[in-house]
């Protein structure tokens, strides 16, 4: 009598049960909903930095071509767009503690405040101080 042996294949209980296919399909699953998230964050993440940059680049544009040359330099607030950014120039004297009062120094420090807003609301205020010629005294 001979016996057949059957390969490891062929056996009746070879091979995965339904349960541990679904275990195995819930795991692959959870992974899947994983990396998803994290692409997620990723993308908003470089959506922010995107806003961002585009914001500060705006107010950069701004601070270097809206703002009038020196002698032509109001006191006072003005405003604009600029690619759907809404931006105020802001221009005021710095603190008397600066100032020279008696002083024969033919400049003066003006606060320029630049503020921008994006599209989404999002906001940047730059500051910086420009000298401004003093007027003449009589």
């Amino acid at each position: 009598m001979s016996t057949v042996r059957l390969a490891a294949i062929d056996r009746p209980d070879a091979g995965f049960t339904i349960l541990e296919v679904l275990i195995a399909l819930a795991i692959v699953a959870a992974s899947i909903v994983a990396i998803g998230r994290v692409m997620a964050m990723n993308t908003r993440g470089v959506r922010k930095l995107e806003e961002h940059l585009a914001l500060m680049q705006t107010a950069r544009i701004v601070l270097a071509t809206a703002i009038p040359p020196r002698k032509d330099l109001p006191a006072g607030p003005f405003s604009g767009e600029l690619r759907h950014y809404r931006w105020q120039v802001d221009i005021n004297p710095v603190e008397s503690e600066f100032v020279a009062e008696n002083a024969e120094v033919p400049w003066i420090p003006e606060l320029v405040r630049v503020r921008v807003r994006s599209p989404s609301g999002a906001t940047v205020e730059l500051a910086t101080v420009r000298l401004m010629s003093k007027a003449p005294s009589r």
